[in-house]
């Protein structure tokens, strides 16, 4: 017998406002392999999306989350076998993480997202907002962008019309910041003129030009740490920079440590760390 129409047309409404059932999205879980995914992950997840932490999360002079990072787990190596423990749904890496890491991790089935901007605060929106998308977490992200845009608007007001102070990032590895290094990028939004990029026409981090840099006109040096004279104390028995005047007269100015490198967002705490030092008059 044939179900008459109208019953089919009743029982047709009568599905769509019950709704139809849809399938579970399967939840996220994440495990970050280096300390700017781990910034980047515990800025926008929600605790049970985060599945495990570089092993260098719960290091204060390595990261900007370290306290929030030992909430928890860790990878204690980077290696592919001790990631896929945590049966993550999604691997966050850098464009430095070894090649053969992130293929293992992607045979086995694994999503893998790869970070490769780092220059400036530009940059580390476009991870955030790459990152957001995996997360469901678009509203804290763009929240957390306004945020940074309006204190980078805020310092750069402050600093309009100063002089820049002449500077440079020593480091007993006979290694400075030239050009497009996150140093340069500090140097100019804190009111700094880098000099190993406009004197020293370094690329990069390079080998620092030991003889030349007696000549440059270093008004202050920066330098990681919270003690001056400790920071400084390494300096004063190197070359060429015992030669040098800011450093036998201790000019230095002092970031915290896991800053002075920072590839995220975090990153405008170390413009202002750095400016207050550099212009305090501003500031008052």
């Amino acid at each position: 017998m044939r179900t008459p129409i109208r019953l089919l047309v009743a029982l047709w409404f009568l599905c769509s406002s019950l709704g139809a059932a849809e399938p579970a999205i399967a939840p996220v879980r994440v495990v970050s392999q280096t300390v700017g995914t781990d910034e980047l992950l515990l800025a926008l997840a929600m605790p049970e999306q985060v599945a495990a932490l570089s092993h260098l999360a719960r290091k204060p002079e390595f990261s900007a989350v370290a306290a929030e990072a030992a909430r928890y787990p860790q990878i204690a190596l980077g290696d592919a076998e001790t990631i896929l423990r945590f049966s993550p749904t999604l691997v966050l890496v850098a464009d430095y993480s070894r090649a053969e890491l992130v293929t293992q991790l992607r045979r086995a089935g694994v999503r893998v997202l790869v970070f490769d901007r780092y220059k400036g605060l530009e940059d580390s929106y476009v991870s955030l907002r790459l990152l957001a998308r995996e997360l469901g977490a678009e509203a804290r992200a763009e929240a957390l962008i306004a945020e940074c845009e309006a204190r980078a608007a805020t310092l750069c007001s402050r600093l309009a019309g100063v002089r820049p102070v002449r500077v440079i990032a020593p480091s007993t590895y006979g290694m400075i910041p030239g050009d497009e290094s996150t140093f340069a990028d500090l140097c100019a939004h804190a009111g700094a003129e880098n000099l190993g990029d406009t004197i020293g026409h370094l690329h990069g981090h390079a080998a620092a030009p030991s003889e030349q840099m007696i000549t440059w006109p270093v008004e202050a040096v920066v330098l990681m740490g919270t003690d001056r004279e400790a920071a400084l104390a390494p300096y004063r028995a190197l070359m060429p920079y015992k030669f040098m005047p800011a450093i036998r007269e201790g000019r230095a100015v002092l970031i915290a440590p896991h800053l002075m490198s920072c590839v995220t967002h975090y990153r405008i705490d170390a413009y202002e760390q750095l400016a207050r030092q550099l212009h305090p008059e501003v500031f008052k």
